[in-house]
């Protein structure tokens, strides 16, 4: 899926979700991770992540745009369009968005698991730690590695 058959899958999204023209633009990135999508205030486009553009995401990727519009149509209409607000919670709810974007596996793997000697405390981390350095933050004692 290219820019201009996203801009088309968003416009048609927007008009049957909400009843209303999206006139901004669409964007795909590539470098989101974590993020399913993004909607900018100022030129009113919206980003979504590149890799939801696959055929076994593409009920992902609806509940995205729909989240993102939320967005569009709240801020345009000079409501409430933060995460926090009770009208985009609402307005969510009813069009069936998506809350928070799916997790695909594109985010950064635990990859060490540290433990405590005297609580047994486990620690989690993505980069190894100085062993000589570090204590445990708990009871100040020695760490040793499991994984």
């Amino acid at each position: 899926m290219n820019e201009v058959e996203l801009l088309k899958l968003i416009k048609k999204i927007s008009l049957e979700s909400f009843s209303y023209p999206f006139n901004g633009k669409a964007k795909i990135n590539y470098r989101f991770k974590t993020t399913g999508g993004r909607y900018h205030l100022k030129d009113h486009h919206i980003e979504i992540n590149a890799h939801f553009l696959k055929k076994e995401y593409r009920k992902d990727l609806i509940g995205i745009i729909k989240h993102e519009l939320c967005h569009y149509y709240l801020h345009t209409h000079q409501m409430g369009y933060k995460h926090q607000n009770r009208d985009f919670k609402i307005l969510l709810k009813q069009v069936g968005g998506s809350r928070y974007a799916p997790d695909i596996g594109l985010a950064k793997k635990i990859k060490y698991t540290y433990q405590c000697i005297n609580c047994h405390k486990l620690y989690y981390r993505i980069r190894r730690i100085d062993l000589k350095k570090y204590v445990c933050g708990k009871c100040h004692h020695k760490l040793i590695l499991l994984k």
